[in-house]
């Protein structure tokens, strides 16, 4: 308790500033310290002064590319894209948007991906929203899909959407079979 109190009171000790050994923080030996301290390269945490108040302010002058499907939302019942209502699994292609026939994840075959085979000029990845779950697929459908040169991304269908747009907005051919997480 009495070297806390020393410490705080700034002075109880002897000190390099006193001629004996440093073990204590009297005035003489902080200012010596921080006379010869050197500058650190620790990360500012806190903004700065000019930084406190500035606005951040995005003006869209005109859109990159009014033809990209964007995926803006999806509910348990369907799916907003690019301006359109979807309701029930919908199949997102490069050109088009469409109803897609199945139920569920195990409704996922070979016959309800050739659809995704077939389109001309071929896509490059497959995004699989799988509804609220990642669900395993048959690994015979996803070497079809490998063997005809197309990448299969099976996830649950929020990052399914994220995943489809990154693509797009990086001008990817790319498609997308979604099914509506039930859980939204």
């Amino acid at each position: 308790m009495g070297e806390a109190a020393g410490l705080i009171a700034g002075s109880w000790g002897p000190c390099g500033a006193d001629g004996g050994q440093v073990w204590h923080c009297c005035g003489p030996c902080v200012a010596e310290l921080l006379a010869r301290r050197v500058p650190s390269r620790a990360h500012r945490l806190t903004p700065a002064d000019d930084e406190l108040y500035q606005r951040t302010r995005v003006t869209v002058l005109e859109p990159e590319s009014p033809n990209i499907t964007f995926i803006e939302g999806y509910t348990g019942r369907g799916f907003a894209i690019s301006g359109s209502l979807v309701v029930g699994p919908c199949a997102i292609l490069p050109r088009a948007i469409l109803q897609w026939n199945v139920g569920s994840y195990r409704d996922i075959s070979q016959e309800s991906l050739s659809l995704f085979r077939l389109l001309e000029p071929q896509i490059e990845i497959l995004v699989l929203g799988t509804g609220d779950r990642v669900e395993r697929l048959h690994p015979t459908v996803l070497k079809r899909m490998r063997e005809c040169g197309i990448a299969v991304e099976v996830q649950d269908t929020p990052n399914a959407c994220a995943t489809f747009n990154f693509l797009t907005s990086e001008k990817r051919l790319a498609a997308a079979g979604l099914i509506p997480p039930q859980g939204s």
